[in-house]
């Protein structure tokens, strides 16, 4: 792995497993080269998307596996580097801030919350379930990616318990209804037969 030194006088140590084109970083892994299967592997699972019409369509590329957790992971940064990391963060926080009240804007504007955290993926959801619909696109539908979405949903909501005020509880819990019954009525619609003489698909609001 590359090593980067700094003026401060420590070493800052490359740990991404991937590079910034999304390719494997040499010396990640190697240990498993040298046992390479002598038949052919199997063929990747190709992800799918039903369309707008009901229809099952078949994406052009393949759904990729998440690298297991524990596996060739290297070792956590020291107290020291992830001191360094987030100065130097913050820093180029307070110089992006300035450059935005300059523009005449408040950086409160664009500063994450827990709330538009949870905003960003309602929406991402509704998105993906055709209910919604970006300026002047039409409504795409993604089942798969919904229901993703709102596993990611369910997955924040088990792992904040007991952390949260009581205004991002009730968010979090209104969003999670709020999507969980779209994609109810969604699956449900598309696996109903189409009636004759009505027309099919999904309409945004």
């Amino acid at each position: 792995m590359a090593e980067k030194k700094q003026e401060s006088g420590f070493t800052v140590t490359d740990r991404r497993l991937f590079t910034e084109d999304g390719e494997l970083r040499n010396g990640v892994g190697e240990e498993k080269e040298t046992a390479k299967p002598t038949s052919a592997p199997p063929p990747k699972p190709v992800a799918t998307e039903v369309n707008s019409q009901g229809g099952d369509s078949v994406t052009p590329f393949p759904a990729e596996e998440a690298p297991s957790l524990g596996q060739n992971m290297p070792p956590a940064p020291t107290t020291a580097e992830q001191n360094a990391q987030a100065d130097a963060y913050r820093k180029s926080s307070q110089e992006l801030d300035s450059r935005v009240e300059l523009s005449g804007r408040s950086a409160k504007e664009f500063e994450m919350t827990f709330e538009r955290f949870m905003a960003s993926l309602y929406m991402t959801a509704m998105l993906q379930l055709g209910l919604m619909h970006q300026q002047g696109e039409q409504p795409r539908l993604d089942i798969i990616g919904a229901r993703q979405t709102i596993d990611t949903l369910t997955l924040l909501a088990e792992k904040t318990k007991g952390n949260l005020t009581s205004t991002e509880e009730t968010f979090l819990q209104n969003s999670l209804y709020e999507v969980r019954m779209a994609y109810v009525e969604v699956t449900n619609a598309l696996s109903r037969p189409p009636q004759p003489g009505v027309a099919t698909g999904t309409s945004g609001r």
